[in-house]
């Protein structure tokens, strides 16, 4: 018996193959080296930091070079000390923030609907029904030990 792998070719073959039957089968390439996290939208591409490290990663063709000889190092941005004060901004990101929550609820068909209101209402009866025989019975026996 012969291992699957058998033929397949390496990793760095450029993913697909041709098996003779008329199927081509592709296969990822495998990473290599250090991943670097990608920069965001509107962040020099230059300051990426490696993950492994927390270090500035090495750049790509056109960056600086790792020990910072290729171009002056990029240092992150500071941010303020934390949200705007703006109590109007605050309020109307929050009220953004609920409708966003909102589309993400999963609401109930009609018929869920019902079905869900007539346990509610029967448990609702039935504690209410709990309540008054509790509320009778003590009530009696109040009235029979003090008279």
């Amino acid at each position: 018996m012969s291992d699957e792998r058998d033929g397949a070719g390496s990793a760095g073959t450029g993913g697909t193959e041709d098996t003779g039957s008329g199927a081509v089968v592709t296969r990822p390439n495998r990473p290599s080296g250090k991943r670097s996290r990608r920069a965001a939208v509107g962040e020099d591409v230059g300051s990426a930091i490696d993950l492994d490290t927390g270090t500035e990663a090495s750049p790509t063709k056109d960056g600086p070079t790792k020990n910072g000889s290729g171009g002056a190092k990029k240092t992150a941005k500071k941010r303020g000390d934390g949200p705007s004060r703006n109590p109007f901004l605050f309020v109307w990101n929050y009220l953004k923030q609920v409708v966003a929550e909102l589309r993400k609820v999963i609401w109930p068909n009609r018929k869920q609907m019902v079905s869900y209101t007539i346990v509610v209402l029967v448990f609702l009866a039935f504690m209410v029904a709990l309540i008054a025989g509790v509320d009778f019975g003590l009530a009696k026996l109040v009235m029979w030990v003090f008279g």
